[in-house]
Formats: structure tokens, C-alpha cells, sequence
């Protein structure tokens, strides 16, 4: 039996940190190549012997753990966690349009993925920004989204007809988008004028000096309070600025609340990912403006009567957690005269947005045969 006084052997050194999860490597179990995601194929591929490993359990547990929900409050507290998308990466910045594009399988850009512009130069890399925690993986082929691109253009009625007779498809790039998601509940109370109508009969003359009778609406008011409890789930907001912001919301949503994914690299090499450039604490100011216009308009539904005015909201968030994600889209740029264009393509469910010039010949000549139509059509009736 050992000595009761005995000293207690010291404890192992902690472990090193694991790292970032932007040097995991996922190998080909035939070849040993570094696998990447096939959109077409909806699975892990092999670029070089075109091996397929279906995505599974058994591959999550590989790559990583499940997809998380990070405290906001701790994160804006200690700015240095999780950060640092490990070695292994290239940065460049678009001169024109300003976007940071990274890359992590060593190819080198000729043009920005974003506006088309040669003018890219190498983009210090720092490790500052923060890790991406989910992915949501392309679903649409590129195959798929040319023949919808396609028939976006064709049905561009005013646009030149030399832009629609080229498409423009041959300059399509596929890129990873940074985006950020917000949770979280709230506690309002509201206060407001609840107006109710009610009508009453009057008597007036008409223009031939007859009396007459109508109906006067008028408004009784009366005070109304009440309280709201909502729960924030998976709000977004961008943190790209390649894509123009009014093309992204009209192909949003993404489905990141069911159909998100850890992050893991085999997801995004042989793509273009942009690196984030609104930054988590701008874009969770951003997340509470929004959240502030949405709380107004669910206190305003419940204001009861038929009309309110003087509505005053008093609001408290908790428990907000974010994370940060990265979405798929398809990218068109191009220029036309002295402007550039964009037409993007939602990644994973194929809705498409996009930016045209205007053939004003074409709208001056649509306009001038209306107008003999509407002639014409009136010479006739006045026959």
C-alpha cells in the first residue's frame, strides 16, 4: 500500500490545440487525392480517379462535429476565438469591386469571379478572420443553372440582342458566399391607440338641391397594451460585398436552419470562397436593426381595432448566438459599354436574379406601335 503522503504524479500537459479546420484532410480511399464536393453527383468525388464517398454519418463524424450555435456576447468579448483559417489558403482582393477571394487548393485567379475584372492583386493574408462553423453545399450543377441562366436572358425582352444571342454563360464561376445567422428571443411589451371605426348618417344636398343621406366614418380611440415573445431563428445577414445586396435578397432564403453541414475544406476546394468583409460586430448591429423593424410589425398585428396610431415598443434580446456560415450562388459578371452586370444563381435551390443593359431602341419602337395601336383603336370607335 503506498505511503499516505505520497506526492501525486503531475498531470500530462494539455493537449495543443487541433487545428484549424482548414488543414483537415479528407483523402480518396483509392488514390489518396484530396476529395471535393461534386454539386452534380450530391457527394464527396475524387478530381483526379473520380472515386465517389457518398456523404454519411460515418463521413460527419470524420470531418467534424455537428454544426453549432456560437454565443454572440462572448465572441464580441474575446475577438481572438475561433479565428484563423490555418495555412493553407490564398487571398486576393478585386481592385474594382473590392471582394477578397480565397483559395484553398493552390490554383490562382485571372479574373475576379464577382465583376469580371483582370485587375486582382495578392491580399496580405492575416489570420484575424473568423473560422466558418457550417456550409451549405451546392446542389444545382453548373449544367443546370446555364440552361436557367439561358432562358433568364431569353426572356429579357428589352435587353440588346447581341446579350441575349451570347448568354453569356461561358464566363459562370460557382463561389461561397459569407453570410452570418443570428438566434435569439424577445421579451416586448407595447403600448398604442387602438382606433375603432363607427358611422354615423348625414344629411347634405347634391348638386341638383336635393336632399341626400350618407354614411361618415369616424374613429373611437382608446389606449391598448400587450406583450410579445418571439424567437429569432437563423437570421441573415450578408457579409459579402461581390454580390450586389439587392440580387441576394431576391434569391434568398437559403435553407441553413435544416440543411446545413459542418464545415470542412473538401466542401470548397475547386471553388472561390469570399472572405467575409462585414465584420460580426457590424453585422449583429445590422441583425438588431432588422429584428427592431420585425418586433414593431409583430406588435403592430396585435394592436386590436381596425386602425392604431402612437405605437411605442419596449424590447429586451437574450440568448443571441450566431454563427458563421458560408452559402453557394452562381456568378455571371460581366460588362456591357461602360457598366458591369451580375446575374446570380441560388447555389442550392436554382432561384436566379440578375442585372440587364436596355436596347432603347427596342423600347422606343414598343412604345411608338402602342401608341399606333391605341390610335387606331380609338379612330375606330369614334367611327
Amino acid at each position: 500500500m503506498p505511503p499516505t503522503n505520497a506526492t501525486a504524479p503531475a498531470a500530462p500537459p494539455p493537449a495543443p490545440p487541433a487545428p484549424p479546420t482548414m488543414v483537415r484532410k479528407h483523402p480518396c480511399p483509392e488514390c489518396g487525392a484530396n476529395l471535393e464536393w461534386s454539386a452534380a453527383r450530391q457527394s464527396l468525388q475524387c478530381p483526379y480517379c473520380g472515386t465517389l464517398v457518398p456523404w454519411s454519418d460515418e463521413t460527419r463524424e470524420q470531418l467534424g462535429s455537428s454544426v453549432a450555435e456560437q454565443d454572440l456576447q462572448a465572441a464580441l468579448r474575446n475577438p481572438e476565438s475561433g479565428r484563423g483559417w490555418g495555412p493553407e489558403r490564398r487571398e486576393v482582393q478585386c481592385q474594382n469591386c473590392r471582394a477578397i477571394s480565397v483559395f484553398v487548393d493552390g490554383r490562382v485567379a485571372q479574373r475576379c469571379d464577382f465583376c469580371g475584372s483582370p485587375a486582382i492583386v495578392a491580399h496580405e493574408e492575416r489570420n484575424d478572420a473568423i473560422t466558418p462553423q457550417s456550409i451549405l453545399p451546392f446542389k444545382i450543377s453548373d449544367g443546370q443553372v446555364r440552361e436557367r441562366i439561358r432562358q433568364w436572358y431569353g426572356s429579357r425582352w428589352f435587353a440588346p440582342s447581341k446579350l441575349k444571342n451570347a448568354a453569356l454563360t461561358d464566363t459562370l464561376h460557382g463561389a461561397y458566399l459569407p453570410y452570418w445567422t443570428f438566434d435569439a428571443h424577445v421579451d416586448a411589451s407595447w403600448q398604442a391607440e387602438a382606433g375603432y371605426y363607427y358611422y354615423t348618417t348625414e344629411q347634405y344636398r347634391d348638386s341638383n338641391g336635393r336632399a341626400q343621406t350618407r354614411q361618415v366614418r369616424h374613429v373611437r380611440w382608446e389606449s391598448a397594451a400587450g406583450q410579445l415573445q418571439h424567437f429569432f431563428d437563423d437570421e441573415l445577414v450578408p457579409g459579402t460585398v461581390g454580390v450586389h445586396a439587392k440580387l441576394l435578397r431576391q434569391i434568398e432564403p437559403f435553407p441553413t436552419i435544416t440543411d446545413l453541414k459542418p464545415y470542412t475544406p473538401e466542401f470548397v476546394r475547386g471553388w472561390t470562397v469570399e472572405r467575409y468583409q462585414i465584420d460580426l460586430g457590424r453585422a449583429a448591429q445590422r441583425n438588431e436593426t432588422d429584428m427592431d423593424a420585425q418586433v414593431q410589425q409583430l406588435c403592430a398585428a396585435q394592436v386590436p381595432g381596425d386602425t392604431q396610431r402612437n405605437l411605442r415598443v419596449q424590447r429586451q434580446y437574450r440568448g443571441r448566438t450566431f454563427k458563421h456560415i458560408l452559402v453557394p450562388v452562381w456568378l455571371v459578371g460581366y460588362t456591357y459599354g461602360r457598366k458591369t452586370y451580375q446575374v446570380v444563381a441560388n447555389g442550392y435551390t436554382g432561384t436566379i436574379a440578375g442585372e440587364q443593359p436596355y436596347s432603347w431602341m427596342k423600347i422606343f419602337f414598343t412604345a411608338l406601335a402602342v401608341l399606333i395601336v391605341i390610335a387606331l383603336v380609338m379612330a375606330g370607335s369614334g367611327r
